[in-house]
């Protein structure tokens, strides 16, 4: 059976500063049971929320917005265990069309939801190709400062995957960089798109990964780069890195251009421990490490800033082509959703969903799909409600 210390415990709260929001520690996720190092358990309730929002009763009120493709099945999913472990969260659920969130109206009412509550689970949303305006995912970072996407990858005992022992956590700064949308066509058939790089928010995220490595006794930091060919915006970034790795010198620091990172990722991932890069850069490396180690129905991440958290698949697949289908895995979003539990100082029926989900593959008897079964979406939820009501 899986020792329950090696269970997934995504505790991201927030502190505060006055120049960037800290990772909070988190005994953040080996699955496995080997040798990997953890924080102590006392270590989880270090840091205050990231949201100073007063709950008047037991139920914490939580912003639910299900998102495309197979958002809405997981979020389905996502209710039903929380129901069966009786998660104490009230969700504040938006039935809209999804494809109406990038319009004003809705989207003030996402914002003005997340004023109130502080904290939101997030389905999916994609942004195609034509899309004349900003995305929706793109807006909603920018409005809340969600300055730190956090991905953690640990390879399961019972996915077979190529590579074993996989334990990486990607931090991405998360509203600037390529991300910018800053484009323009200076003559017919030129285009300029700039690409942000400030030392500020390059200082904010550096700090970020350090502090996480540091409270949860990671070993080393890498910080991606192409600071070879864009000496100046690169080059800022990995400056900064160098900067603030002087103030942890017990922990190990490397710089890696960003398609060597790329290869070394599927030829050696185990080298890697935290990684920090700018924003297109983490959006390339972690949709590489959740492929490598199982796909993305499997990893939560989570979005912490100075207007809230957001928590949702870690790789932000959509899955059109199989919405509808039942065949979507909800694991991402169930477990999205025990990382915001913790982060709500809710552990205990946090753990309880964990255990749930982690036995249910070790069982191997009911599984999506994606990751080599026959189960649909409804019958992998009920296999965890079952295991949560014995």
């Amino acid at each position: 059976r899986l020792s329950a210390s090696r269970l997934l415990r995504p505790s991201l709260r927030a502190g505060g500063s006055a120049r960037a929001l800290h990772a909070a520690p988190s005994s953040a996720f080996p699955y496995s049971s080997g040798s990997l190092s953890l924080s102590p358990p006392a270590a989880l309730d270090a840091y205050p929320h990231v949201t100073s929002v007063a709950y008047p009763s037991p139920n914490v009120p939580v912003t639910l917005l299900p998102g495309m493709g197979i958002g809405q099945e997981c979020a389905e999913a996502l209710v039903a265990v929380f129901e069966a472990a009786e998660a104490p969260v009230e969700f504040e659920r938006f039935e809209s069309d999804p494809t109406r969130y990038g319009e004003d109206k809705e989207f003030e009412k996402v914002v003005r939801s997340m004023g109130r509550t502080g904290v939101m689970l997030k389905g999916p949303f994609t942004t195609p190709v034509r899309h004349p305006g900003t995305s929706f995912n793109i807006r909603l970072r920018k409005e809340l400062d969600l300055f730190a996407n956090v991905v953690q990858v640990a390879t399961l005992p019972s996915i077979k995957t190529r590579h074993a022992g996989v334990d990486l956590v990607v931090i991405r700064e998360n509203t600037e960089g390529e991300y910018s949308g800053l484009e323009h066509e200076v003559v017919p058939g030129v285009v300029e798109s700039l690409k942000i790089i400030s030392e500020a928010n390059s200082m904010r995220i550096a700090e970020y990964a350090f502090e996480y490595a540091k409270r949860n006794g990671r070993k080393k930091v890498t910080a991606v780069h192409k600071a070879n060919i864009m000496k100046l915006g690169d080059g800022l970034f990995l400056q900064c890195c160098r900067d603030v790795a002087k103030r942890y010198p017990y922990i190990e620091f490397e710089a890696m251009i960003v398609d060597n990172t790329c290869m070394q990722m599927t030829s050696r991932p185990q080298q890697f421990d935290v990684m920090v890069m700018p924003n297109l850069y983490g959006n390339i490396v972690t949709n590489i490490a959740v492929g490598l180690a199982g796909g993305p129905g499997l990893f939560p991440g989570a979005n912490i800033g100075a207007g809230g958290a957001v928590f949702e698949q870690g790789a932000r697949h959509a899955a059109q082509s199989i919405a509808g289908k039942a065949l979507g895995n909800p694991t991402a979003t169930i477990l999205a959703g025990a990382m915001m539990l913790r982060y709500l100082k809710k552990p205990k029926v946090a753990t309880r969903i964990e255990h749930a989900v982690m036995e249910v593959f070790e069982d191997g008897k009911v599984r999506t799909h994606d990751v080599g079964g026959t189960a649909s979406t409804s019958e992998f939820t009920k296999a965890i409600v079952a295991k949560l009501d014995e």
